[in-house]
């Protein structure tokens, strides 16, 4: 199945066909997982956070529009799903234990950004204490290499406040990590 056969799998699953959501889930279990692993910082809450995210997908595909692209909607279910446990929860968890694994999935190579475990250690408590619009940014456009008008579209927020966003994430960023004298501008580049 391609990205272009969503609208026929969510009206297969419209008509409550479950082999559709099996094919979703195939296709996007992993996006929805590194996403919210990255903004929860735990795996477990983000293996339960995945499955809630196609639990409502299932839930409400009556309501999903079938002319518009489905992972947008999977981000922003993520991202609001991400926010709801750590509001309840009020506390962030420990830093990601592997980051590296899905960072290296999206092509970037550990080795080339990191020197040794505790520089890479900093990145991972740096990325977990932003606070939580600049580290859904951050997320969105480092990790699920999203353009900044479909974080935007996802966030249901104006192109400028993504921008501002970004920047104050990567000041965040770049504070915390360069008094420690770790390089930032190899892993958050300084372009939009």
């Amino acid at each position: 199945m391609t990205e272009s056969s969503d609208d026929k799998l969510v009206l297969q699953l419209q008509k409550g066909n479950l082999e559709a959501l099996g094919y979703l889930y195939d296709l996007y279990q992993r996006k929805v997982y590194r996403t919210a692993l990255a903004i929860s910082g735990d795996p477990d809450t983000a293996e339960d956070l995945t499955q809630d995210v196609f639990l409502r997908l299932y839930r409400f595909a009556n309501h999903i529009d079938t002319s518009r692209p489905l992972e947008p909607w999977l981000y922003r279910m993520t991202v609001n799903l991400t926010y709801s446990w750590i509001k309840r929860n009020r506390r962030w968890l420990r830093p990601l234990e592997d980051l590296a694994d899905w960072l290296a999935g999206t092509g970037a190579s550990l080795q080339e950004h990191v020197e040794s475990r505790d520089d890479w250690d900093r990145v991972q408590q740096a990325v977990v204490n932003l606070p939580f619009p600049q580290r859904v940014v951050i997320v969105l456009y480092y990790l699920n290499d999203l353009s900044l008008q479909d974080i935007s579209e996802i966030l249901d927020v104006p192109l400028g406040t993504v921008k501002s966003r970004l920047h104050y994430g990567r000041l965040a960023l770049k504070k915390s990590l360069g008094a420690d004298g770790v390089t930032v501008g190899e892993k958050f580049p300084d372009h939009v």
